[in-house]
């Protein structure tokens, strides 16, 4: 049984919250990528990116992370991964990414770490 993907956004005091739900693999990363490319953010905004509903990611899905992130320097903003599985956790530390995306328990911790 495949989780169904989607993805919503709200705002947040100093960027937005964009919370990803369901597999984030090689069928839906382009979805998130086109996504992120609807978002507006603008200098010192914060782009929050919450994993916690998501059951799988692929490298496909690690892409489109790095999307996100490139998207939030591009705007001379900044991003933070929250509620990250414990195995993408892990991918994320394997590959040395984690030193390029700031992780959070929630939404709220991040935003507030933002200031």
């Amino acid at each position: 049984m495949t989780n169904a993907f989607s993805t919503s956004t709200d705002p947040a005091d100093n960027g937005l919250v964009l919370t990803v739900r369901g597999e984030l693999d090689v069928a839906t990363a382009p979805r998130l990528r086109v996504r992120i490319g609807e978002l507006t953010l603008t200098s010192g905004q914060l782009l929050v990116v919450d994993l916690a509903g998501v059951t799988f990611c692929d490298s496909s899905g690690i892409s489109a992370l790095i999307a996100a992130r490139n998207a939030a320097e591009a705007a001379e903003a900044k991003v933070a991964l929250v509620a990250v599985p414990a195995r993408l956790t892990r991918t994320l530390a394997l590959t040395g990414l984690a030193d390029f995306f700031p992780t959070y328990p929630t939404a709220g911790e991040a935003i507030s770490a933002h200031g």
